[in-house]
């Protein structure tokens, strides 16, 4: 007995044995790449302040945006100037009191001192242009309900008679000056808009969908609106929609959140079409 005992055993860990060495263990899973996971993060990020800021009142946007857009302009404006900060020490001082000098030599001379000053300077600047720029373009969307070139232009004219006050771009009339570089940055804006719009393609307006894009524009969620048509969510849908049939055309739970909230705090949303 004892015999058979001790052959089972030998044989039962030999096929323990055969067994194991049969198994193929699956490798390591690789760690997640933290790029990937960061711009995620901050892509989730994005889309609660947009959801948040839509929101808030006009006053309140407008703040935010001026703000923010004035502190990149003042990071872009300071590299600018320390790139230039050579060719604005090599500038003479201006020559004010040089009897009989040409007044639009003078004014050359502000004007090349304002374009090509120091990171300072040049901070001021992009700040002044990119703060004013966003600002007026958020308060015309608000109004208006569209962006367009009309609204671009307004924007642009805005932030050009804020820069020459600021900068002092041109000659002593400051306000004429004003208004000329406002005119002259809106008519820049303006064409830029147009050959934009010219060679991109422009996509068909579907009036199935006129209240759902505003609604994701609102919420500045518009990249969704593709998944509203897969799914063949229409605006006849819009009071009907719930978190699983937003889930089922692949909306992440936080934008979800958003739509239903601004459906069922909206009376004419809940109406439909």
């Amino acid at each position: 007995m004892a015999k058979v005992g001790r052959g089972g055993g030998g044989g039962g860990g030999g096929e323990g044995g055969g067994f194991m060495r049969g198994m193929v263990l699956a490798p390591p899973a690789s760690p997640p790449n933290p790029i990937v996971l960061l711009q995620a993060r901050l892509k989730d990020l994005e889309t609660g302040f947009r959801g948040w800021l839509a929101k808030q009142s006009i006053a309140v946007e407008a703040a935010v945006v001026t703000a923010t857009n004035a502190a990149q302009g003042a990071a872009i404006g300071g590299l600018l100037g320390t790139l230039t900060s050579d060719l604005s020490s090599a500038l003479p001082a201006t020559p004010n009191n040089v009897a009989g000098l040409n007044p639009e030599a003078i004014s050359s001379f502000k004007n090349a001192q304002a374009l090509a000053g120091g990171p300072l300077v040049q901070a001021r600047n992009f700040a002044v242009m990119a703060g004013a720029n966003a600002g007026i373009s958020s308060v015309m969307k608000r109004i208006r309900g569209v962006e367009d070139v009309q609204s671009s232009m307004v924007a642009a004219f805005g932030s050009g008679a804020l820069f020459s006050l600021v900068s002092g771009v041109g000659g002593p009339n400051q306000a004429a000056n004003a208004v000329t570089s406002g005119l002259f940055f809106a008519l820049f804006q303006g064409g830029m808009y147009m050959v934009g719009q010219k060679f991109s393609p422009s996509p068909t307006e579907d009036t199935h969908y006129s209240q759902t894009r505003g609604l994701l524009t609102s919420l500045g969620l518009q990249k969704y609106e593709n998944n509203f048509k897969k799914g063949f969510l229409t605006d006849n849908t819009l009071p009907l929609l719930t978190d699983s049939a937003l889930k089922d055309v692949n909306i992440p739970p936080g934008p979800r959140l958003l739509i239903l909230d601004q459906i069922h705090s909206n009376p004419e949303l809940r109406k439909g079409s």
